[in-house]
């Protein structure tokens, strides 16, 4: 474990993170894949469509930190009695990835800066819309991921009324199992254990 120059402690040894787990299971970084039925993947950062117009990351591959993971089930699982689900863009994110983005954002309301790092680097943090579970088809919510606009407000009104619908079933669903949207971001929702966790930067391809 090191800090680096902003004075932050974070982990970028696999051996120390696998240390932990080994002494605390709730550390680990699960992939959602193998624990939610049914959810969809759209990974933006595995593409170049995404806001730096290029990959940052190898794998495209949404962990997070075991009880959160837990918790994003249960909204999985109450959402498919609506027939609905989950997609995911983004989940842990390693902190080296989120120091790339403030580089290229410059702007805290969007892109945490590398003095604090992010709740994604935790494994804490998700980015989620809604599918329809029978046909995959992504429900109209008020912008595209990480759509950089008024629009994206969580409290931003000028919509259709069925936009704004969905957008309060993600909003209620996530509430119940302990996540907190962040208001500028209506996909963005941080589990509200985040604080017990860590800063990572390990790639995907090292978990």
């Amino acid at each position: 474990m090191a800090v680096n120059s902003f004075g932050l402690t974070v982990i970028s040894s696999v051996h120390e993170y696998q240390q932990r787990v080994a002494h605390h299971a709730e550390r680990e970084l699960v992939d959602l894949t193998t624990l939610i039925p049914g959810l969809v993947l759209d990974m933006r950062y595995a593409t170049a469509q995404n806001l730096l117009g290029k990959p940052a990351y190898r794998q495209a591959r949404a962990l997070l930190r075991r009880p959160v993971a837990e918790a994003l089930a249960q909204v999985q699982e109450a959402l498919g009695r609506l027939g609905l689900g989950l997609c995911v863009y983004d989940a842990y994110r390693p902190y080296s990835v989120t120091v790339q983005f403030y580089e290229h954002i410059r702007n805290e309301k969007f892109a945490a800066p590398p003095w604090r790092g992010s709740r994604h680097n935790r494994g804490c943090s998700v980015d989620v819309g809604l599918v329809e579970r029978a046909t995959g088809r992504h429900l109209p919510l008020p912008t595209d991921f990480d759509e950089l606009t008024p629009a994206a407000n969580s409290r931003y009104t000028n919509l259709p009324a069925h936009v704004l619908f969905n957008r309060s079933i993600l909003l209620a669903a996530m509430k119940r199992q302990g996540f907190v949207n962040y208001v500028d971001e209506w996909w963005h929702y941080d589990h509200h254990c985040w604080a017990d966790f860590d800063l990572l930067d390990l790639p995907f391809e090292e978990l």
